[in-house]
């Protein structure tokens, strides 16, 4: 590690790894500088017409995939457009509607929104035929439903239920009757030795997929939902039980095993003991929204959950300490690497782990540091060149950088771009870059991510799209993205498509009530990792 470089007031660490060498500032705690100071606003206007354009473009992507999916696919759980059917695979509860309903919301879709709560009152949460898994259950149908009700007997219930008479005040009170009745459903997956929940399992016989070890996205991933739940209900035994099981992530028995950099975890906890069995993980798949929701728990209630933003913080300062780098051909990017342990980086990515720009931009403005915010850019940039250097216009599924595996023919293009494919390069409908985008442009307002994310819609739209919805693809390395792999996700409803709104209708959102930051860094809603709008704690 070089020595500090000292500049009048700011300091800069440069961080070298193997691979490639880290290019972040860390600024003097003294002084931090602005943001237009390190990333200087690109001037780019746009007109209020281009913007209402651009949202209506969006609104028809949702009601096209919505006519498909009530056409061919209703009330199963996503659509399969190619083959003209629907599927089950989230229990079969009508993933699609519950995932879907908060985005109609905010489009104010409201013939489209009256389907959705009619069917939802309908829905008996105590019968399943499917194997459920406790994480997309929670985020999905749990998550989906909470938030549908804050934003309609909150900022949207003038709207939605004029002239309609007390049948639609029935049905969103039921969104919160039938969040009671899911959560008594999959209650007993937390009667473990240490409360510490099964990750899937049946209903009825109770028989348990997975009854020896649970991963840290799903023990960390229920806290916002189930709290919630209680703080509407006024009923605490929903909060205790998810907190319960949060503990074992919060206060790591053995460290050696479990947490190889402070407030870095392993990835699969034991159900017995609560003990951690690896010290691998990293900001991607299993371990992600853990480190989401500490941050956005500490913004839902900045008085009950302290501790939560500190272990964030922890997180987020080892993250940049250990783990940030850029590759050797183009030290202008920033990413972050994997862990096997406290030894071994691993130089590789995902389109799931970009989301982590977003929620370092989050936790810059809620905590007002801009030494977080800064890093978050960086990494929205980041992910942004991986959808900027394919063919198709669209990131890949996974990504490395690492110089001393790149491979044979993907030199020169790893060259120019600094990352290479590596493993799968499908896209399959994921909304995590386009989610940093919203954030750096709520951060920013600079209208370069607005551009970006229009880009990225273009893309999507030209690729993904069917006679009947849209789809995932095969290959981003095609210009015409390759195979369509016939399955319209629920989680295109509800996130893609509401970030993608949200970034040009955020000026429209206000009149209602801003669903992003407002004067003072205080937030009114904060999103669950299933992008579902929740209303904070005041």
């Amino acid at each position: 590690m070089f020595a500090l470089l000292r500049r009048t007031r700011v300091v800069l660490l440069v961080v070298f790894f193997v691979a490639g060498s880290t290019l972040y500032m860390l600024m003097d705690q003294s002084r931090e500088p602005s943001l237009n100071m390190v990333f200087p606003p690109s001037g780019i206007q746009l007109d209020s017409e281009t913007l209402k354009f651009r949202a209506d473009a969006i609104k028809e992507a949702y009601q096209h995939s919505w006519d498909g999916y009530m056409k061919y696919a209703y009330p199963q759980d996503e659509l399969l457009p190619m083959s003209k059917k629907g599927g089950n695979s989230m229990s079969g509860w009508g993933a699609s509607v519950i995932d879907g309903i908060g985005t109609a919301v905010l489009m104010e879709l409201d013939d489209v929104v009256q389907k959705q709560l009619e069917f939802i009152a309908t829905i008996d949460y105590t019968k399943c035929e499917h194997v459920i898994s406790m994480f997309e259950t929670t985020i999905r149908y749990l998550g989906g439903m909470l938030s549908a009700y804050d934003l309609l007997a909150g900022p949207y219930s003038k709207t939605f239920h004029a002239g309609k008479g007390e049948k639609n005040y029935d049905l969103v009170n039921k969104l919160v009757y039938q969040s009671v009745k899911l959560a008594d459903a999959l209650k007993f997956a937390f009667d473990t030795t240490t409360g510490i929940p099964s990750g899937y399992f049946r209903l009825g016989d109770g028989a348990v997929k997975s009854n020896d070890i649970n991963i840290i996205a799903g023990i960390g991933t229920l806290v916002l939902e189930w709290t919630r739940l209680s703080d509407l209900t006024g009923d605490p035994q929903y909060t205790r039980l998810a907190q319960k099981a949060q503990e074992y992530l919060l206060v790591v028995e053995n460290p050696e095993v479990g947490e190889p950099f402070p407030g870095l975890l392993g990835t699969h906890v034991r159900l017995n003991d609560g003990n951690f069995q690896d010290s691998f993980g990293g900001w991607g798949a299993l371990g992600d929204s853990y480190y989401e929701y500490l941050i956005k728990m500490w913004v839902y209630d900045q008085k009950r959950f302290k501790r939560y933003r500190n272990r964030w913080v922890e997180a987020a300062d080892s993250t940049i300490k250990y783990l940030a780098s850029s590759p050797p051909t183009r030290t202008d990017l920033v990413f972050v690497a994997e862990y096997s342990n406290k030894d071994s980086i691993a130089f590789r990515g995902s389109h799931l782990a970009c989301f982590i720009g977003g929620n370092f931009l989050l936790g810059g403005q809620s905590l007002q540091s801009n030494k977080y915010n800064v890093f978050g850019l960086q990494l929205v940039n980041g992910c942004h060149e991986t959808y900027a250097g394919t063919p198709s216009h669209i990131g890949p599924e996974e990504f490395g950088w690492d110089a001393t595996l790149v491979p044979g023919g993907h030199k020169e293009f790893f060259e120019k771009n600094g990352w290479y494919y590596r493993g799968e390069s499908d896209y399959r409908l994921r909304p995590e870059v386009i989610e940093s985008y919203y954030h750096a442009y709520v951060v920013t307002k600079d209208n370069k991510y607005r551009e970006w994310a229009w880009d990225a819609f273009l893309a999507i739209n030209r690729t993904c799209r069917t006679e009947n919805g849209f789809t995932s693809i095969h290959d981003v390395t095609r210009e015409d993205g390759g195979r369509k792999d016939d399955k319209q996700e629920s989680f295109w409803f509800a996130e893609v498509l509401k970030y993608l709104f949200l970034i040009f209708n955020e000026e429209g959102i206000q009149a209602k009530q801003k669903i992003g930051f407002v004067k003072g860094h205080k937030q009114r809603w904060v999103f669950n990792t299933e992008a579902h709008p929740m209303k904070v704690m005041v």
